[in-house]
């Protein structure tokens, strides 16, 4: 068994278990950790077949923006996980139902699957591996993306980029909209203040106090 190979079934397994983990993990903060697992078995899968760019964003825009924000909402939410747990019972037949017509469907598929021969795998994968493609000095797979990118779709690209630019500057826009009746603080206001602004000095006379 190649190395190749030991990699492979070390990153499907791993995606597989961490998976089923994610759905059987009680504690949610473990569930989106298990999460991040499988994002970053998926994204050494994608190195195995040549997808370099695709692991890269799995990693950066999943992992690194939207697994974390998940993350982030859970451990600020107060979950109350008696209460989640009041309904379990009164679903568990339909589940367990559930659960079991997956689980025969599994047991078909993997029952008809056969190991596919090599003119097979010539068809279902006609582009080259990343080990090929070094070899022959042709462009990996970045720089064909760019290449592409940059050269047959750079006005498409140009125009998602202005669209980009636009819908932020209208989201700053409304964010920074004067709204009647809403308090909002001036910090240029406070800082500048001056002491006669702030400070009120009274004169009580003898026996006219408080």
């Amino acid at each position: 068994m190649t190395i190749a190979a030991i990699a492979f079934w070390v990153f499907a397994i791993a995606a597989v278990a961490s998976g089923l983990m994610v759905v059987a993990s009680r504690n949610p903060v473990h569930s989106v950790l298990f999460l991040i697992t499988a994002f970053i078995s998926a994204a050494g899968l994608f190195v195995l077949m040549g997808a370099e760019y695709l692991a890269v964003l799995l990693i950066v825009v999943y992992v690194g923006a939207v697994a974390v924000l998940f993350l982030f909402v859970v451990m600020m939410l107060d979950v109350d996980f008696v209460e989640l747990k009041q309904g379990f019972l009164r679903y568990l037949p339909l589940g367990g139902a559930l659960a079991a017509v997956v689980v025969a469907e599994l047991i078909m598929v993997a029952g008809v699957w056969t190991f596919p021969d090599e003119a097979g795998l010539a068809r279902a994968h006609p582009a080259p591996t990343a080990a090929e493609t070094v070899a022959h000095g042709a462009p990996n797979n970045i720089e064909a993306l760019g290449l592409i990118l940059y050269t047959d779709y750079v006005h498409y690209f140009q125009i998602a980029g202005v669209v980009l630019l636009i819908a932020m500057i209208g989201a700053i826009i409304l964010t920074f909209r004067t709204r009647e009746g809403v308090k909002k603080q001036d910090a240029a206001r406070q800082i500048g203040r001056k002491r006669e602004e702030s400070v009120e000095v009274v004169h009580v006379k003898t026996g006219q106090g408080i």
